[in-house]
């Protein structure tokens, strides 16, 4: 009996942030996911758990572009992307890169923005269930008093973001 070879399905690599520490999954061609190592959520943790830890082109361009990010010489991001998750989770997210940089919205606006009004909730839990943290700039959403309400990767993390961002109105608690 031959032994066929299996091609990993997913890819995994470290990097050193001013949030901490992210962790990058990609496949061959898109990026999946992003997130902080102290997130307290993960989505796809299990479908992700046998990641091959390696580096690749497309992880090597979102380490880049990250980088760009944090160090204030990029707003937006150009990594092919791959969003796993339910379609209403996913119109969600999609509207999320509508936000651009510098810009805030609150849940509300947001659920408002996918003609959900009365769907408040759901929209927070599905921005709360961002896979691609940064790159999909769930930061950007805010409570409707215009504080700094959930993020997976804490408040603090939010904070600094934002603060990246230009808005340096917040103040730590």
């Amino acid at each position: 009996m031959r032994k066929v070879k299996l091609e990993p399905e997913f890819f995994t690599s470290p990097m050193k942030s001013p949030v901490g520490v992210l962790r990058l999954y990609a496949t061959k061609k898109a990026l999946i996911a992003v997130y902080m190592e102290k997130s307290k959520r993960s989505p796809l943790k299990r479908v992700l758990k046998n990641a091959l830890v390696q580096e690749t082109k497309l992880l090597t361009k979102t380490k880049q572009q990250l980088a760009d990010y944090f160090a204030g010489k990029r707003k937006k991001f150009t990594i092919p992307t791959e969003l796993r998750g339910t379609e209403f989770q996913k119109s969600v997210w999609h509207s999320l890169m509508e936000i651009k940089s510098g810009e805030l919205r609150s849940y509300g606006e947001h659920a408002a923005s996918i003609s959900k009004l009365k769907a408040v909730r759901a929209v927070g839990s599905a921005i709360g269930s961002n896979p691609i943290s940064i790159i999909i700039p769930c930061q950007r959403v805010v409570g409707s008093d215009g504080s700094l309400a959930g993020y997976a990767g804490g408040l603090k993390a939010k904070e600094l973001l934002l603060k990246l961002e230009g808005h340096d109105t917040f103040l730590s608690k």
